[in-house]
Order: structure tokens, then sequence, then C-alpha cells
């Protein structure tokens, strides 16, 4: 499709040579106009990245796809008669990394499927704190201000998101995802490079996310538009389903700490009236995002506004002991 020639592809090798500044201003342009890109020559081992995926196409057949149809069965998906707007398509599970890690505690992982998420885990992270640092220097920021940022007191909150997007009898009757932003930080995706269905929502128009081999698909969170005072936005985005094929996506979140500090970085705001977004601690951001994860982003940002404002006019009164 000719759309998704124009979707911005970086060859993230190129930072190491002639091209860099040109690579560096793609980078720049996706976030401000796309809140999406896609990498090629990440660094990621390809043989790493072909056993998860091979590994997590088999841990759904054999421990996932029976529960799934029985979820379609309790829910009455089975047939879908009508239209159906409050439920998803998906087959997933979670894998916390940071703070602590739950990866022992998942039911039904091989040894080596965990020893090789562990591992695809920490290289994604890595990945996600070098883009960050991208960030930082296309933004005129200090090199790890986006990371102390997130840090908070307690480190990052970091996780993956492994999810199966089974074929679908009636594609027009139900979504794989419904659209909504993402709540947190920096997404990287890993997809499947033959089954299609992500769509980013650019200029009012629902463009195709295209499946290329051993891709990393980036995104942007609600937070980096909050901390870039607008300058990079968080993008609605949608999985569809298809009628043929099994859609593998494997998204981890970079996300601040629970007690992360968000607002936009003073260098980017040039006076008060020039402050777009409101100062909130991430986790108050997350309650609220829990009930409107579907629901456009902007009314959440003004919901935090208020409520910053109403904690400014009604403090919490300050007991002294002696």
């Amino acid at each position: 499709m000719e759309k998704n020639i124009k979707f911005p592809v970086i060859n993230l090798s190129k930072l190491n040579g002639e091209e860099r500044d040109q690579t560096m201003a793609l980078i720049d342009d996706a976030c401000q106009n796309w809140g999406f890109f896609e990498l090629v020559n990440h660094g990621l081992p390809y043989d790493l990245m072909d056993n998860v995926e091979r590994m997590t196409k088999e841990h759904y057949k054999k421990h996932m796809e029976q529960k799934f149809k029985e979820m379609l069965r309790s829910k009455g998906l089975d047939t879908l008669e009508t239209e159906v707007e409050d439920v998803d398509w998906e087959s997933t599970f979670y894998l916390r990394h940071l703070p602590q890690s739950n990866l022992y505690d998942i039911p039904d992982m091989s040894n080596e499927y965990r020893t090789a998420m562990k591992d695809f885990g920490k290289r994604v992270e890595n990945l996600a704190e070098e883009l960050l640092d991208l960030l930082c220097e296309n933004l005129g920021l200090e090199k790890g201000y986006l990371k102390k940022v997130f840090h908070g007191t307690k480190g990052p909150t970091f996780g993956t998101k492994v999810s199966n997007y089974p074929p679908c009898p009636k594609p027009e009757m139900i979504k794989g995802l419904r659209a909504h932003t993402d709540a947190g930080g920096l997404i990287l995706l890993f997809q499947d490079d033959k089954v299609s269905g992500l769509q980013l929502l650019k200029d009012n128009d629902w463009l195709d996310v295209p499946p290329l081999k051993h891709s990393i698909v980036i995104n942007l969170g609600d937070q980096l538009e909050v901390i870039t005072n607008g300058k990079y936005k968080s993008v609605m985005h949608r999985v569809m389903t298809q009628k043929e094929g099994n859609r593998m996506s494997i998204a981890s979140f970079y996300n601040p700490g629970s007690d992360a500090e968000i607002s936009p970085a003073p260098s980017l705001v040039v006076d008060d009236k020039d402050s777009k977004y409101p100062s909130f601690v991430f986790d108050d951001y997350m309650k609220l995002y829990a009930g409107l994860k579907f629901q456009p982003k902007e009314p959440r940002f003004e919901a935090m506004k208020n409520a910053a404002v109403a904690a400014e006019l009604n403090p919490v009164a300050a007991v002294e002991t002696f």
C-alpha cells in the first residue's frame, strides 16, 4: 500500500556513521508527527527474536488456545451475531521485569522460554534506555534526563504484554484491541511479520503499521507527551482482527516508576502560559487511566490538571510535632 511506504522506518545502525544527523532528524520528525516509528538494525539478535517468536506461538497453541476458545463461549462471542464494542479479541499474559520480576511465577512456561524471555526483556530494556537518551538529544535535554524522571525513588516500571490475536470469523464485528493511547512512556513492539492488524490514527485516517521481519515498532505513551509539553505526541492505535492467521504481538512498556513525578520539562516551557500539561504522580494517572483507557487522552490530562488545582486550593494541613 502507498500509505505503508510513508510510514517512518529508521535504520538505527546509521547513528554510527556519516548519516547520524539525518537519522536523528528522522526520529525527531517521527516523534512529532507520527508518535510511531519502526526500527531496523536495532541490535537485538535475530536468532533470539526467532526463538522468542517460535516459543511464543508454541506456548499459545499448547497452553492458551483452548482457554481462549472457552472464553469466547463463556461470553457468547463464538457466534458474533452483533457488533461487540466492550471486549477485545485477544489472548494475553503479562511479564513484569522491573522493579521485581514475575517471570518464574507465570505457569506453563518452559525453562527454555523463560530464559529466552529474560534475555529478550533485558535487551529491550537497554534499547529503551538508549532511545530515551536519543530523544533527550533531539529535545535539547541533558543526557539521562528522561531516565531520571522515569526513575522516581524506586526505578522505572518495565513489563511485557505477550498477545496472540487468533483468526476471527467476522472481523467486522469486533476489534483485536480497541483504539487507545498508551498511558506510559516508551513502548517497544516485536510484532508478527506475516499477519498484520496494527493501525494508527494519523490526520483522521487509520494507517497500517507495516509488518517487517525482525523490526521493532516504537510508539510514545502519554507521559512523553506531558514531559515534552506536547512537542511529541502519543497517538491512538488499534488492532484489527483478521479472518486468517494468528498474529503475535510482544509489546514491552518502559514506564515511569509508580512514585515518579511527571511534568513538562522546564526547558521546554517558555512561561507559565506555555505549560499545556499538568504535573502529577504517575501512579495517580494510572489509576485514572484504568477506567478511561479506551477514551480520548485529553479528558484524562484535564482531570489531572483539575486535581492539581484542587490540591493547591485545599492543601492538606501540616501538623507540627515537637
